[in-house]
């Protein structure tokens, strides 16, 4: 997949675009079904599929005290949406110069620099000044641009539509099992190991490290089941959120204990994906309390690992 973070002129190296449109922050099963739909069409007209969205959201430079905690980075969401087999990834940063142009402006920009043959997104999406582009202008005025829009149904899970805002009440809730149905896939946090206590390899218990961003939705204090990924190979894996306070003075922090493995992992990519939650964060009465109950997660997560 190739990766735009500016304005680029693809009409001539990806001509019969069909674009997804979209801030997509959670890749959720709703997003899905958006852009599985463009790299569908692509199969009608032998061109390319894209997805056209923001490395920030919108509200962080319009009201960033009303920006909601995101789901996913920019990392993830390249990740996840190079998955479904897009060719093309247009992820531009969101600024107030953008904030300010007209509906019909930011379509006159789809059409200089990608052309798009068709253009598909959900019921819910605006773009332009104040969001006062619709689904319904798409709709209507689309032809006048070169091309053909589409509006995706939103997609229902036990009476609700599949949401980024229900998501993330699910996850701050603890709700994993609910979360990940949404998702459509394990709720997934992805980052850089950093140097922690070293305290896990002399209880028997190495972990990795990551910090978690004040900006990211996160589940609660916690152990749980978990797989993580890292250089291309799975392994399966505890997790703790929280700040293990049997031990004072830790911060805010993932700690991951990848089972069967060694080496150093200090400043490489991992991630880590949620499949159950084991237990609440507690503090133990002494280090071999802690100890035990650790060896019994490993017994518990076993009914999760695959």
């Amino acid at each position: 997949m190739k990766i735009y973070t500016k304005w680029t002129d693809l009409r001539e190296s990806a001509p019969n675009l069909s674009v997804a449109l979209g801030m997509f922050d959670g890749v959720h099963r709703g997003h899905q079904s958006i852009i599985n739909r463009a790299v569908e069409l692509v199969q009608q007209t032998g061109g390319k599929s894209a997805v056209f969205t923001f490395r920030n959201h919108p509200l962080s430079v319009l009201a960033p005290a009303s920006m909601p905690p995101q789901i996913g980075d920019t990392r993830l969401k390249e990740m996840l949406i190079e998955r479904l087999g897009v060719d093309i990834l247009v992820c531009l940063p969101f600024t107030k110069e953008l904030a300010r142009e007209k509906p019909e402006d930011f379509l006159a920009l789809l059409q200089r620099y990608l052309a798009p043959r068709h253009v598909v997104t959900g019921p819910n999406f605006t773009f332009g000044s104040k969001g006062k582009g619709t689904q319904r202008m798409l709709l209507r005025v689309g032809p006048d641009y070169g091309f053909e829009a589409e509006i995706c149904p939103a997609i229902q899970e036990e009476g609700s539509p599949v949401s980024s805002t229900r998501i993330r009440q699910l996850l701050a809730e603890g709700k994993l099992t609910e979360a990940n149905l949404f998702l459509g896939y394990p709720f997934t946090f992805v980052g850089f190991v950093i140097h922690g206590d070293r305290r896990g390899r002399t209880l028997g218990f190495p972990t990795a490290n990551l910090a978690i961003p004040d900006a990211r939705v996160m589940l609660p204090n916690g152990v749980y089941a978990a797989e993580a990924v890292t250089e291309g190979k799975r392994y399966r894996a505890l997790v703790n959120i929280g700040t293990n306070p049997t031990f004072p003075g830790c911060n805010h922090r993932m700690e991951v204990n990848l089972q069967d493995f060694s080496g150093d992992l200090y400043d490489k990519l991992l991630e880590v994906r949620f499949l159950a939650m084991l237990r609440e964060e507690k503090k133990f009465a002494s280090v071999d309390d802690l100890v035990h109950q650790m060896h019994r997660d490993k017994e518990n997560a076993k009914k999760y690992w695959r």
